[in-house]
């Protein structure tokens, strides 16, 4: 693990703001003005909701019913498909300058596009605007999976930063035991919850996985109204420009489940925290789900992290 910085303290922030849904690069711009904030603010790892760029598709069907697609909505999903980005590529470098400019860990949800399909995807930047890495959503929730792809083990990815490593687990991702089992296993200290579930029970949630794996739990949400997204798409959850259709509730949890930020629901906002790290080993003491409160003689789980390829070439 890298060594950390002298202080046993860091502070970190999650950003709880609305994408600018179909406008790839407005969203690019706006996410680099609150890395520039948060940053500002003296925060060192700055976390974004799930599908920051180019947006969450909340209450969009894309004229899906069992059995058919419709012209609007085959014409819905280009806008969507063509707004996503290349990973690699400009987008993504454009926020590594960012997360540079501020010595920050940045870690975003974005719509990833390879090929010709579509994945939900969260980027890891390091402070030096290096791109450290990806997750990509192994199992997206009810019709998320009629437009983004599946992941496989391959991008189950923690990163080493000075205060322990980083993870990801995206939005119900994080309602997989296995999945959970299988990140608390990397020693994640930071473990980053991108989501668009902005109901009651989110937090239930976020403040049992922090106490069950012992972790520091950063979940970010959007809000988002439905002015926000173009008028040119259909959204069944509300017609009036200010319907709100995701409300946030962004949190920063400690890890023996207390709440250090959050949740609010009442805009956007930018929640901090200035995490004691020790915190971690202290929380330790009486359980460690993977080390010491396992039982391998009785219970193992077995993680493909291969790289899952429809096609492959031998030499």
């Amino acid at each position: 693990m890298a060594r950390r910085e002298n202080s046993n303290t860091v502070k970190v922030a999650v950003v709880q703001a609305g994408a600018v849904p179909f406008d790839t690069d407005a969203c690019v711009d706006k996410a680099a003005r609150l890395i520039a904030e948060a940053g500002g603010g003296g925060a060192k790892v700055i976390v974004f909701p799930e599908a920051f760029i180019p947006g969450y598709p909340k209450g969009l069907d894309f004229g899906l019913v069992v059995g058919a697609r419709d012209p609007a909505g085959r014409e819905e999903f280009r806008l969507y498909f063509d707004a996503a980005i290349e990973v690699p590529g400009p987008r993504t470098a454009r926020l590594g300058e960012a997360a540079a400019a501020h010595n920050a860990h940045v870690v975003i949800g974005i719509i990833e596009r390879e090929g010709g399909t579509l994945y939900c995807t969260v980027l890891f930047f390091g402070p030096d605007g290096e791109l450290l890495g990806k997750h990509r959503k192994l199992m997206p929730t009810a019709m998320e999976r009629m437009i983004w792809g599946f992941g496989d083990g391959s991008t189950l990815t923690a990163v080493e930063s000075p205060y322990g490593r980083i993870g990801s687990v995206i939005c119900w991702e994080n309602y997989m035991p296995l999945l959970r089992m299988a990140m608390y296993a990397k020693n994640i200290t930071l473990y980053c919850a991108p989501t668009a579930d902005d109901r009651d029970t989110w937090i239930a949630s976020m403040r049992h996985i922090a106490l069950e794996g012992r972790c520091f739990v950063l979940t970010a949400c959007q809000f988002l109204r439905r002015k926000d997204l173009p008028a040119s798409v259909r959204v069944s959850l509300g017609d009036a420009p200010d319907a709100v259709l995701m409300r946030g509730g962004s949190a920063i949890v400690g890890p023996l489940g207390q709440l250090l930020a959050g949740p609010y629901y009442e805009g956007e906002t930018i929640l901090t925290a200035d995490l004691d790290l020790d915190e971690i080993g202290r929380s330790r003491f009486d359980f460690d789900v993977t080390g010491h409160y396992a039982r391998p003689d009785v219970f193992q789980l077995v993680v493909n992290e291969q790289e899952m390829k429809p096609v492959s070439r031998k030499p």
